[in-house]
């Protein structure tokens, strides 16, 4: 199906997202595309997001009262001292995440508000993941960013992270890409489908063919969305052996989302929280009802999406549906959002490969991939994991517009896209 991990899933008419998909960007090139592909059916939505910890919840953005109510006086004592020993003495090096966030918010913030969560997602210490995936996907925000924010009024934040607003297509991200097909289609231009790429055939300085689904495409320019370690191991014939070995440098965190249909309107007002608390499994939960009225057929049930992190092949990831949902209905009424007894349907969905991992080996994986790509000039990659780089969607579809470009004799840098 087209959209990838950003199609939206129709169950009996609930429609959900593989993760919640925000349509927001400072690219006026993918805003313009947007527009055009949806019209009236790309809709402004109220950002609301908390954080759930140690029984509370916590506004994100910040908002003072909230965090001085829920952490009390002596713990925010606390992390200021931690905060300014930071500014005083930071730690270098910075070359992994826990020290990278430590220096911009203090220790003991991070222990709060980021090590459980991204130990969740990512399923190895915070020590062990790159400081490269911090300053990617929340470069600008510190605290001192969050708490400007937090007194500035009627603003809508100038850091991704802390915007209070964004767009969304009226059901859901798929609308995005099934339209597009559908327009691709009446141009005369197809799509195809169910063609899962088995070889890529090629030369020095030139790819050949591809062959998928049983069939074999030639051209004069291509452009892969692969996993990276799936591209290599395609290669026909086979790459140098520094390549070769770089395909099991690339490692990858799995996903699975429980959605459960809760006969309750309006159970919370965010559209999604991240739980921090290590009690239960679940490390995010969107409220689906929140990102559009439309996402749901009956307004008096609400879909909610507990999204668990995983392995391929791990206990969680092999777990029946059955056991998943009687998990997710046994924490969503532990969190106190809903009681299971209330969920009166629920499904499913496995993404494998959601997210390309930061690890201590995976730049060495993709030094040997640029190298390699230099000498083919006819064959792009684009897209989180084409690239394996955990970009936003806006900045998957810029990767695949400069993509293009290239092949038409441009000449970006499309890990670099300051130089766009």
């Amino acid at each position: 199906m087209v959209g990838g991990l950003a199609r939206t899933v129709d169950y009996k008419g609930f429609l959900f997202d593989i993760g919640g998909h925000r349509f927001y960007t400072t690219a006026p090139v993918v805003e313009a595309i947007w527009r055009d592909v949806l019209g009236p059916d790309l809709i402004e939505r109220p950002r609301l997001s908390r954080i759930y910890y140690r029984g509370h919840f916590f506004q994100y953005p910040l908002e003072i009262g909230n965090v001085l109510t829920g952490l009390g006086p002596v713990e925010i004592l606390r992390c200021g001292a931690s905060y300014l020993k930071a500014q005083i003495a930071p730690t270098r090096p910075e070359g992994d995440f826990a020290t990278w966030v430590s220096n911009r918010f203090g220790r003991r913030l991070f222990e709060i508000f980021f090590r459980t969560y991204t130990e969740k997602v990512w399923g190895i210490p915070c020590s062990q993941i790159g400081s490269e995936w911090a300053a990617q996907r929340i470069r600008g925000l510190s605290l001192r960013s969050v708490v400007s924010d937090a007194f500035r009024s009627g603003g809508k934040g100038n850091v991704r992270s802390l915007i209070k607003s964004f767009l969304y297509p009226r059901r859901g991200p798929g609308m995005m890409w099934s339209r597009m097909a559908q327009q691709l289609e009446a141009g005369g231009n197809p799509v195809l489908v169910n063609h899962p790429v088995t070889r890529i055939h090629w030369k020095p300085g030139r790819v050949l063919a591809v062959e998928a689904g049983g069939k074999s495409f030639d051209g004069d320019g291509f452009i892969s969305t692969l996993p990276l370690r799936h591209l290599i191991h395609m290669l026909d014939p086979a790459p140098p052996a520094r390549l070769k070995a770089a395909a099991e440098l690339f490692k990858y965190r799995d996903f699975l989302t429980v959605a459960l249909m809760i006969r309750k309107r309006d159970l919370f007002p965010d559209n999604w929280i991240y739980v921090h608390d290590p009690s239960v499994g679940v490390g995010r939960i969107q409220n689906f009802n929140n990102w559009s009225p439309d996402m749901t057929p009956d307004p008096d049930i609400t879909c909610l999406g507990l999204e668990y992190f995983c392995f391929e092949g791990d206990s969680l990831w092999t777990s029946s549906d059955e056991a998943l949902i009687e998990r997710a209905s046994k924490e969503i009424e532990i969190l106190g959002l809903a009681k299971k007894s209330d969920v009166v349907d629920a499904t499913v969905v496995r993404a494998p490969k959601a997210y390309p991992v930061y690890d201590s080996t995976y730049r060495e994986g993709l030094d040997a991939v640029r190298d390699f790509l230099r000498d083919l000039p006819n064959f792009q990659v684009a897209g989180r994991n084409g690239m394996h780089r955990y970009n936003n969607q806006d900045h998957a579809m810029l990767s695949g517009i400069l993509a293009a470009r290239n092949l038409m004799g441009g000449s970006y840098d499309l890990w670099d896209f300051a130089s766009a």
